[in-house]
């Protein structure tokens, strides 16, 4: 280790401006003896003293100037002083070194600072253009960046009259057709400085005007030092080493961020292809949910962009920032994402016997048997010489009761109408009566159908009732499975005891539409999935309420919804939004094989009364119609025959007491 020294600078050429004082010691004595007194002799040395200071002083004082400049530069001070000046000549060469030493750092700093700090890649190309255009003081360049296929260049940015834009127009740039520069610079993978002919500026798109201009092509190197692009700048003249060696250090930084850049927009578009692959899975699942992952975003956007453009009422201050947009857009497609995990045949149940098949054909082969039984029973009874015509006719009114009976049961299975108690009650009548069965029913199941036989076999034959609700129709819930009480999302939801019930009357006897409660909440426990799903997936902080805008499409104003029972101030304006857009396309849907599309005036009259009973936001259905969003969104997605005239303010009464506070 060098050995420190013992006293600064200054002393040491103090010493030695004594030293050289001290070298006139004969004159001094001279004098001294020539005037026979001490105070002369003394005076002289002090100003012998006084002279050493100043010369060392003089000397001294620039060089501590750099030494706190050089302090500065060591704490990332890099404030603009003014440039030291020296009669030493060597101090004056160190003062303009240190000097462009730091605006050199300055310079590389800020710039680096600029490329990491912007995010949009396709705003980063022009200004890594830019940025380096004035690192090497040029005032023309293009940035190329290699293809796929990693055979040639494609211009990402063109900077001309000062201005640097992305997307400049201009041909790619083949690697085996390069101009002689480039190609030379891309081959040897470093830079080169030059010239390019008119005719070479013609083949790659830019001005012939700059031929025999000084030019340097840079290629960009990423961390495993392969090409991720190429910088073609042109100047007034060429650039002195020094300059060349910075532009090297700083497109090194450059092509870092370039691939960072690409990297983070790649993964970008990876997690937009997988969005859109789920979405597009979950509509091709079912052709009654055709085109909804698709439709519900566009709708979400619409009004979300209107809150954002209002400038008054409940909506003045609403705005969402790009990162905000991102999260929006992504919550939106994935709504729906936990629809993956219900039974298709639960989706897409459209009988009240539905399952894998429409069980309603077993039901009409037991009327059939008890039809034949009935033709048996005429001729047994004829052959035993009975009134054959008092048999007829009771055998022909036996079928007719069937007949009217299974139609009867044929209507309920659709479940297009409410059925009232007494119809369920006719239902249990009809399905009392037994039928002979004389074959082993457990024949040909499955080993998990045969587990859920829990009785014994009955001797055959054996009668059997006509409707029937089995014991192995009972499947049971697994463990574990469903919502607890103390879950960490916060779900509210009651689960019914089974998970499938799937007894004929029991299915039959279901009031509104074909579902039973256990397959209701099957198809609602779709959303308590998407929360699961998604609150799962490493979202970055920005993106962290994905899970919340996209789970709440199903809640209410009023706390009746699911799964989280939430109130409107528990919920984002967001997914608010997304609850009327939900709402909204699935009234207007005309893609659903079950029903034909509701027209404008028919979905916001049901709209409207959800608004009445608090089951959507107010104020959003209000800027939905006052906005014209909805119509917007009807000519786009609409059948012209669904378009009819609307008048907004019938659809706006007064908010109800709860809300209107």
């Amino acid at each position: 280790m060098a050995a420190r020294p013992i006293l600064p600078l200054y002393l040491h050429i103090t010493a030695l401006s004594l030293g050289l004082v001290l070298a006139l010691g004969g004159t001094m004595r001279w004098v001294a003896a020539r005037y026979e007194t001490p105070s002369v002799f003394l005076a002289l040395f002090g100003v012998a003293i006084l002279i050493a200071l100043a010369i060392a002083h003089w000397l001294t004082r620039p060089l501590r100037q750099l030494a706190d400049e050089a302090e500065a530069v060591r704490r990332f001070d890099f404030s603009d002083r003014a440039v030291l000046r020296s009669s030493v000549t060597e101090i004056n060469e160190l003062a303009q070194s240190v000097d462009l030493m730091r605006d050199a750092l300055r310079r590389f700093l800020e710039l680096n600072l600029a490329l990491a700090g912007e995010e949009d890649f396709e705003a980063l190309l022009p200004r890594v253009l830019t940025e380096m255009a004035g690192a090497g003081a040029a005032h023309a360049g293009v940035l190329y960046l290699v293809n796929a296929r990693g055979d040639a260049l494609v211009p990402g940015a063109l900077r001309a009259a000062e201005v640097s834009t992305a997307r400049p127009g201009i041909p790619d740039v083949p690697f085996d057709t390069a101009p002689a520069l480039l190609g030379t610079a891309l081959r040897l993978q470093r830079p080169a400085v030059g010239a390019l002919s008119a005719r070479e500026l013609l083949a790659t798109g830019l001005d012939p005007a700059m031929a025999d201009q000084a030019a340097v092509a840079l290629p960009l190197l990423n961390r495993h030092d392969a090409l991720v692009g190429a910088l073609l700048l042109f100047g007034e003249r060429a650039l002195e080493p020094m300059r060349l060696s910075f532009l090297t250090a700083v497109s090194a930084g450059a092509a870092l961020s370039l691939e960072t850049r690409e990297l983070v927009r790649g993964q970008k578009d990876l997690l937009e292809a997988i969005i859109r692959m789920i979405a597009g899975a979950i509509d091709a699942q079912s052709p009654y949910t055709g085109g909804h992952c698709e439709r519900v975003p566009e709708l979400t956007f619409m009004l979300a962009r209107a809150a954002c453009a209002t400038r008054e009422g409940p909506f003045a201050d609403f705005d969402l920032d790009a990162r905000q947009w991102e999260a929006v857009h992504i919550a939106s497609w994935l709504h729906d994402c936990g629809k993956v995990t219900t039974p298709e045949y639960v989706v897409d149940k459209a009988t009240k016997l539905e399952t894998i098949c429409d069980r309603i054909h077993e039901v009409r082969m037991r009327f059939e048997v008890l039809k034949r039984d009935a033709h048996v029973d005429f001729w047994r009874a004829v052959a035993q010489g009975g009134d054959e015509a008092a048999l007829r006719r009771e055998r022909d009114a036996r079928c007719m009761q069937l007949d009217e009976e299974f139609a009867f049961v044929a209507r309920c299975n659709v479940g297009g109408e409410y059925l009232p108690p007494e119809q369920q009650e006719r239902l249990r009548r009809i399905g009392a009566q037994t039928w002979l069965r004389t074959l082993d029913d457990r024949l040909g199941l499955s080993r998990d159908e045969l587990s859920r036989r829990t009785d014994a076999p009955a001797p055959l034959p054996v009668d059997e009732p006509l409707l029937a609700d089995k014991p192995e129709h009972r499947i049971a819930r697994p463990p574990g499975e469903g919502v607890a009480a103390e879950n960490p999302w916060g779900f509210r939801m009651e689960v019914p005891e089974l998970l499938y019930n799937r007894g004929e009357l029991h299915n039959l006897t279901v009031s509104r539409g074909t579902l039973s409660s256990e397959e209701r909440y099957k198809i609602n426990e779709h959303i308590v999935q998407t929360i699961v799903m998604l609150s799962q997936l490493p979202f970055p902080r920005h993106l962290r309420n994905v899970p919340e805008i996209a789970g709440g499409h199903h809640e209410k104003m009023d706390g009746t919804g699911y799964p989280k029972g939430l109130t409107r101030e528990q919920m984002s304006p967001v997914a608010r939004m997304m609850a009327i857009a939900d709402i909204f396309e699935a009234l207007t849907a005309a893609d659903r094989p079950y029903k034909s599309g509701k027209t404008l005036s028919q979905a916001l009259t049901i709209m409207a009364r959800m608004r009445r009973e608090q089951h959507i936001d107010p104020d959003l259905f209000e800027l939905f119609l006052r906005s014209g969003v909805f119509r917007d969104y009807a000519q786009r997605f609409m059948r012209p025959e669904q378009i009819d005239e609307i008048d907004i303010e019938h659809y706006l009464g007064a908010p109800s007491p709860a809300l209107a506070g």
